[in-house]
Formats: C-alpha cells, structure tokens, sequence
C-alpha cells in the first residue's frame, strides 16, 4: 500500500499529538534512539510533542506524517528545521524520520524522505543536512537515496539502552546556489 503524506499544522500536531506520542515510543523501544533512552513514556513522549509546537506555528519546523492509506494510523514521520541565520536560509536539517517498526520494509521512510526533499526545493532550500547512528538502517536508506556522507564523529550519542555509538553526518544538495 502506498503512504500518504500530509504535513501537519500546529493544530494537526496538537490533535494528533497522543498518535504521534505512541509512535515515538515504539520506534525507540525498538531500538531507535532518535535522541532518547529506554524507558521513554507516553507523557514524556506528548510533552516533546507539545515543544515543538511553537516551530511548527512560526514555520521554521516542517512537520509531515504518512498513513498507509487514506484514515489509517500514522506509522511514521520527518521533519525538516529552516536555518533562520541570515548566512544560513537556504539550509535544513532533516530531523526525526522515523517509521513504526511494525511498518518498516513498505517504503515508508523512502517516500518520507523524498516528500521532504520535495517540499525542501518548493520552499527555496539548496541543502540538507542531517545526522544518524552509524551503521542503522537509517544510514542505509539516506546512502540509497543520494545522500553523500560528510564524515563520522565517534562516541557522538548513546542508543536507547545508553551505549555510545558513531554518528554520521550527511548532506544533500538540491539546488544551484547559482540562479
């Protein structure tokens, strides 16, 4: 089945906010740390929900979600944050692509990411940028799409269970700095 894409508002964020609350828990239960540790749950999980609002309503936070079919549950999500530095607005950093493991294998996170890089040159960005666990399914996925690796920091962040891992940076360029 094919997934749908919608972006979210600061209201859909806000309705949705307990749909996406679970789906944060179960991806890091499964394994991934997205920025968090084992024994993450669902207050904790709403409540970095509810602090994203404020990027979300002043758009420097593009928030997207993918259903597998029309009125189906979200099984995933990403995000892209807008540079606001004067030197650095034609840059984002992609953030939190995540799919529910009970969702993994359909094409889920590979639809996400190319809807956000559409949507990224729609709205004038040129690059990219992102980081993840060196050696995760997520590194695969980005090398598969296009992405170029920009270089490997050891030790840079602890998986659920708080083992340090590798992290590893990369880059997408989208458009011609020369218009």
């Amino acid at each position: 089945m094919t997934a749908v894409i919608t972006r979210l508002s600061a209201t859909g964020l806000r309705t949705h906010r307990d749909e996406l609350a679970a789906l944060l828990h179960a991806v890091v239960s499964g394994g991934s740390s997205l920025g968090f540790l084992d024994g993450l749950d669902h207050t904790a999980a709403a409540a970095w929900w509810d602090s994203l609002l404020p990027a979300v309503e002043d758009g420097s936070l593009a928030l997207w979600v993918s259903r597998a079919g029309t009125g189906g549950p979200i099984d995933g999500t990403v995000s892209w944050y807008r540079e606001s530095k004067p030197n650095g607005r034609h840059r984002a950093e992609l953030r939190k692509l995540m799919v529910h493991p009970a969702s993994r294998g359909r094409g889920t996170a590979r639809a996400l990411l190319a809807h956000a890089e559409t949507e990224a040159v729609r709205a004038g960005v040129l690059l990219l940028f992102l980081d993840t666990e060196t050696g995760s399914g997520a590194e695969r996925v980005y090398r598969s799409a296009g992405w170029t690796e920009a270089g490997t920091i050891p030790d840079y962040a602890t998986d659920p269970a708080g083992r340090l891992h590798p992290t590893t940076l990369f880059y997408k360029q989208l458009g011609s700095a020369h218009r």
